[in-house]
């Protein structure tokens, strides 16, 4: 059996391997099963379920979904799950029975959710994908992503379904919060940031996973912000916008892809041949494999309706390029019958099996398939990642408002307010895909004021107000009460994408966690909750209008998964900060910046509008984008936007040369000082607006950002390099092409604030 020799090459290794295979451990090798659903926890120890044993011994197990996933959907709890030990300890043991007790001996690929932290008990939370967007830091969500491999690997986990490089377009939309950006440039950088990350130097070292790039694609630019919904775009559009963070990140080396649910011009992702085979695998190169997300095959048959049955549905998938199916129902049920019938190929599956065995020999999974139980329990939830976790969420959160500098806020004895349904329930502030989490485990907003201010004179009082969803005002004068005892009040308000892990609402006269069912869940954020609008649900602007009354200052902070329209609020409050959902240690980072312990430097990646009615709005709109008759097209918070304690002026903005002929490069540079009275950070942006061309342009472009550090009275030049590749746009016959004419470059501190000046391309 030379495919055991590991002096050989992947590509003899993974030929003498499939010479050797029947159809049926072929076809196998197709399916990923629920993994959760292998094994059952007993006593001090697990035992493999007889599925799961029948499985390994008739076709072999080629892949596991989420063995190590615990939630509500998987019905692990805290007192069912395992422990990081534990956890590795199982793993081992189905790869065992996996390798020892199918005839060829071929391990399983683990396959795990990590959006923002390994899905598992006990792993970090780290802030979701838009707080990682808002800092505008791909070598910070590096570490990250580096944190999150070391845990994932240290318990199985092979392959992560993450990251997210959906283009928001429409922030109703649920799963908003899941994705980075609604600009592509930005969401590029974070992709490739994610496959160094994740994937180290080499797939088969014991901190590395591979990367599933997903949704493929334009999953985020559906109908009226809906999950799933059609999408409606042109070539054009796809190939600029939401296919470009895919190709950086597939260039950068990321091993797999997810298809989207989505269609797109009537084709959906799943069964594209034009995404999977000609762009993905013919243009680009990709040598990986293609995974469904779940479910999707079935909607082929019922949903898109577009196959008449289980085998058309399974054959179609395989021949567009998908080679792994999530769930394996079709897969397992149908494709034995598709060849039959001839609507597949031998050649086609064994060229599946090709992709999914080539990336489990590069895992060095067949060469050492075990992990260390001892590893996983230092590694996982390690310090160090706590710390790595609290940066990303103080980076991640954006000051958006801070009338007469009231933040950030003194340690001088006042006494403090901390109110609103977000200020002390901990699945709201992590986010969704979150597993169970003990209560001293994550640090709230009242937790990490309530530390701040320990070793001081200052109080702090508390009172929820009020739940996120719920219209009972119960609570209302037990908050107006503590707020008037205080001299300054924290609000806390958002949304909560927490699942049903038990503790889904708060007593409003006592603020403590009620156990209830799903009826009363807070969730109004998360997959496949979208929404009509961007107001706060509930009565929360109705608590923060009572304690404004008052007369005292108000601090607003926002826990949520997409930006939230409240005018009111804007006008009224006296600082805001855009927190997020910013995972187990948000409330340190959140009392850090409002204490000045940490400067706020996120910038929002996402335009926060005006009015719901204004949606779809992206800073990077056409031209001819047009107008209402009760309202603007400007947002209320332009993408981009980002408050600090400290000022940054902008000056002497430079191009050299100013002219460009050929493939001659420019340089753009800029001064940048701070002239404030504290060590502040800047993302100093760089935008492309192209003043005519043989096709329609956005008004501008995000097309490169450096974060700097500057202490008081510092300044430093920032200088960009200007390419083809900045200037570049697809023609008529989709070609990539720079045109004769004027470009204006613009550097700034956001999408409306910047300096700019004149770039002309001419032709020799």
């Amino acid at each position: 059996m030379r495919y055991r020799n590991p002096s050989l090459s992947t590509a003899e290794r993974v030929a003498d391997l499939l010479g050797l295979m029947s159809i049926e451990e072929k076809i196998g090798q197709l399916i990923q099963l629920f993994g959760w659903k292998t094994f059952h926890k007993n006593g001090g120890g697990v035992s493999l379920s007889d599925f799961f044993q029948e499985e390994v011994k008739r076709y072999g197990v080629g892949s596991l979904y989420g063995t190590l996933r615990a939630d509500p959907w998987t019905e692990v709890t805290l007192e069912t799950g395992m422990s990081p030990r534990e956890g590795a300890e199982a793993v081992n043991l189905i790869q065992k029975y996996a390798v020892e007790h199918s005839r060829l001996g071929i391990p399983i690929l683990f396959g795990e959710e990590c959006s923002h932290g390994h899905m598992a008990i006990g792993a970090t939370v780290f802030p979701v994908p838009l707080s990682i967007g808002s800092t505008w830091n791909p070598a910070l969500y590096e570490r990250m992503c580096r944190a999150v491999a070391v845990e994932t690997r240290s318990q199985g986990g092979a392959v992560t379904y993450s990251p997210v490089l959906d283009i928001v377009r429409d922030p109703r939309w649920g799963r908003t919060e899941e994705n980075f950006s609604e600009d592509p440039f930005l969401v590029g950088e974070m992709a490739v940031a994610a496959v160094r990350g994740m994937q180290g130097d080499r797939l088969d070292r014991k901190d590395s996973i591979g990367v599933t790039l997903k949704h493929f694609v334009g999953y985020g630019a559906s109908e009226g912000g809906r999950n799933g919904a059609p999408v409606h775009m042109g070539l054009r559009e796809l190939h600029e916008i939401d296919l470009l963070p895919f190709r950086r990140g597939v260039e950068a080396g990321a091993v797999s892809i997810m298809t989207a649910y989505n269609e797109i011009d009537s084709t959906p992702c799943t069964s594209n041949q034009y995404l999977l085979r000609d762009v993905l695998r013919r243009d680009w190169g990709f040598n990986g494999f293609v995974i469904t997300d779940c479910g999707a095959i079935n909607m082929l048959e019922r949903g898109h309706n577009v196959a008449a049955n289980g085998e058309d549905a399974a054959a179609m998938a395989l021949r567009a390029g998908v080679d792994m199916e999530m769930s394996g129902v079709m897969f397992r049920g149908h494709l034995f019958k598709a060849l039959n019938r001839g609507l597949i190929t031998q050649e086609e599956i064994d060229a599946s099996v090709v992709s999914i065995l080539t990336v489990k020999f590069r895992l060095g999974l067949f060469d050492d398939p075990y992990v260390n139980p001892e590893q996983a329990e230092m590694l996982i939830g390690a310090a160090e990642h706590k710390e790595i976790a609290r940066k990303v969420a103080a980076e991640g959160s954006v000051l958006l408002k801070n009338d007469k500098r009231l933040l950030p806020l003194a340690r001088d004895g006042r006494r403090i307010a901390v109110i609103g349904p977000n200020a002390d329930l901990i699945y709201n502030q992590l986010g969704d895909y979150t597993s169970p989490q003990p209560r001293e485990k994550v640090v709230t907003v009242l937790d990490g004021i309530r530390a701040k201010l320990a070793d001081s004179e200052g109080d702090v009082l508390y009172a929820p107000g009020c739940r996120v969803k719920d219209v009972s005002e119960e609570g209302f004068d037990q908050a107006v009460a503590c707020a008037a005892e205080a001299d300054i009040t924290v609000l806390v308000l958002g949304g909560s994408s927490a699942r049903d892990f038990g503790e889904g609402t708060i007593d409003l006269r006592t603020g403590a966690s009620l156990v209830t069912d799903r009826t009363a869940s807070d969730m109004d954020c998360g997959e496949g909750i979208d929404r009509a609008d961007l107001h706060l649900s509930g009565v929360q602007l109705k608590l923060a209008q009572a304690i404004h009354k008052l007369g005292k200052p108000l601090v607003v902070v926002y826990i949520n998964g997409r930006p939230i329209i409240e005018p009111w609020v804007d006008e009224h409050a006296d600082a805001i900060l855009e927190a997020w959902y910013p995972g187990q240690e948000g409330g340190h980072a959140i009392a850090d910046l409002l204490f000045g312990d940490a400067n706020p430097s996120g910038k929002l990646p996402i335009s926060i509008p005006r009015h719901a009615g204004q949606l779809p709005l992206v800073y990077n709109n056409k031209r001819t984008r047009g107008r209402y008759l009760e309202t603007d097209m400007k947002p209320r918070y332009p993408f981009g936007y980002g408050m600090s304690y400290t000022e940054f002026k902008y000056e002497h903005l430079r191009i050299q040369p100013i002219d460009l002929t050929d493939d001659v490069i420019a340089k753009a540079s800029v001064d940048v000082m701070n002239a404030g009275e504290v060590e502040g950070a800047e993302v100093v942006q760089l935008y492309i607006s192209d003043l005519v061309s043989s096709v329609t342009r956005p008004e501008q472009e995000l097309k490169g950002f450096k974060k700097i550090v500057l202490q008081p009275g510092e300044s430093t030049t920032v200088t960009f390099t200007l390419s083809a590749e900045h200037l570049q746009l697809l023609d008529a016959s989709m070609q990539p092409v720079v045109e004769e004419g004027e470009f204006l470059v613009r550097i700034g501190s956001s999408s409306d604030c910047y300096l700019e000046d004149s770039l002309f391309v001419r032709k020799s």
